[in-house]
């Protein structure tokens, strides 16, 4: 079910302009679509979007275009600055609800692994993975339990349960989730040992680069 999300109109400006706009807290982004006539330039507001980066990024929106109503999109493209990470500029694509689109799916990992109550360090290999389906058919997420998962196991994309009409085009033994095994806690005394070592190689390194100035 489509997300109804706002955006308004907004007329093409200058960097100076589009400065100003996300001074302001708005976003500038187009809108992209077989049905326009053009792309559609329109803005949104920063904390409507971060909102919704953070819950549901790839899902199904429903914005209302001037001159054709109500259009689902979905957003395809996210610009940030280098440094900060804040948001500069969005792309929306408006789709068609018959056709298959590809976008990326959350992995939500559930349960509390054996593996892990017994030392081990949970490692999610993959966060999301690409599926394709119909736009209607788009998961808010999918979940996988890892409860059963022991230290030295994993779990594959085959092992995740896509829903009728979902399918993936990623590797099937390709590792979603593994336990790995705890890391060995050394003791004081292989601790100094290794103190020492480092130690008399650093000492040696040094003996060499003044043989090197020497023989120079």
């Amino acid at each position: 079910m489509a997300i109804p999300f706002k955006a308004q109109e907004r007329t093409v400006g200058s960097q100076g302009q589009l400065r100003k706009l996300r001074l302001a807290g708005i976003i500038p982004g187009v809108v992209y679509g077989k049905k326009l006539n053009a792309p559609l330039p329109v803005s949104v507001d920063e904390k409507e979007l971060m909102a919704l980066l953070r819950s549901h990024p790839h899902a199904l929106l429903e914005i209302e275009l001037p001159g054709s109503g109500k259009q689902p999109v979905i957003l395809t493209d996210v610009q940030r600055d280098a440094l900060s990470q804040s948001v500069l500029h969005i792309d929306f694509h408006q789709i068609n609800m018959n056709e298959t689109v590809k976008t990326p799916v959350r992995i939500d990992l559930v349960g509390d692994s054996q593996g892990v109550r017994e030392g081990g360090v949970l490692q999610a290999m993959l966060h999301e993975i690409e599926v394709q389906c119909l736009p209607g058919s788009i998961p808010e997420a999918l979940e996988l339990d890892v409860t059963n998962l022991l230290v030295g196991e994993n779990l594959l994309v085959s092992d995740l349960k896509l829903p009728e009409g979902v399918t993936t085009r990623l590797d099937p033994d390709q590792v979603v989730v593994t336990i790995l095994a705890p890391q060995k806690e050394i003791t004081a005394e292989e601790a100094e040992d290794a103190s020492v070592e480092a130690e008399e190689a650093d000492k040696r390194a040094k003996e060499a680069n003044m043989e090197e100035v020497h023989t120079e």
